[in-house]
């Protein structure tokens, strides 16, 4: 019996869970870790990633729009689905509205699709978890989300993902302030994610993002290599 709740994804267990999406949630929970705040003037992503000399750099933080841009923890094939149909809703809403997708309702659509995913025959809940970085345009305001495989999303002023999140939330708790400006924002959310890091952090294993009125961007290496260097 207890093979019938692991395997199905329509059928609870008796302890009210569904085991398809526990086991997608432990997917996350032993993913790289990422840290996501949201300060005065924008919004900061950061997440490790460990490099190798023997394979292409496939970064964990991507652009899906002018203004939006997400992280993940968990599985990166995953994330990378999600990604592309990411940015086909934003460019088929700006192609019809002449405008940039609202970061809400971008969230709302990807967060429709893991859904789809926990409920449909064939297929298996996504293991990946995002946060969204996002700045709308019109009122001008940073947003942050996080989108998990059940379908849920939360909106966010500062959290985090992966191996050891308790820790960093615990940290952001202790360190995070809604007056915190941009810089200070990616100095806190590097403080946060080496909660989480078992070697020591170099420019090579970190990436970090910003997403604010100019756009959405990734820092370079040396960029937040500068930004380790003050810590």
């Amino acid at each position: 019996m207890g093979d019938h709740y692991g395997f199905s994804l329509t059928t609870f267990s008796p302890s009210g869970k569904l085991m398809q999406i526990e086991y997608a949630l432990n997917a996350v929970k032993n993913g790289q870790p990422s840290v996501g705040l949201r300060a005065k003037d924008g919004v900061v992503l950061s997440t490790e990633n460990i490099a190798s000399v023997l394979f292409e750099d496939q970064p964990k933080i991507e652009k899906i729009s002018q203004h939006i841009g997400c992280v993940y923890s968990g599985m990166g094939p995953d994330f990378r689905i999600l990604v592309k149909r990411a940015r086909k809703i934003a460019m088929e809403y700006e192609l019809m509205y002449g405008e940039e997708i609202p970061t809400t309702q971008l969230v709302t659509q990807i967060a429709a699709v893991m859904q789809e995913y926990t409920q449909s025959g064939g297929v298996r809940p996504f293991g990946v978890s995002l946060l969204v970085a996002g700045w709308d345009v019109n009122p001008g305001r940073p947003l942050l989300f996080q989108s998990d495989p059940s379908g849920a999303y939360f909106a966010w002023k500062a959290t985090a993902l992966g191996k050891n999140d308790v820790n960093a939330k615990t940290f952001l708790e202790k360190r995070y302030s809604e007056a915190l400006e941009l810089d200070d924002g990616i100095h806190t959310a590097l403080l946060t994610l080496r909660e989480s890091f078992d070697v020591g952090m170099t420019e090579d294993n970190v990436e970090v993002a910003i997403c604010n009125a100019k756009g959405f961007q990734r820092l370079t290496k040396q960029q937040v290599k500068d930004h380790l260097g003050a810590l």
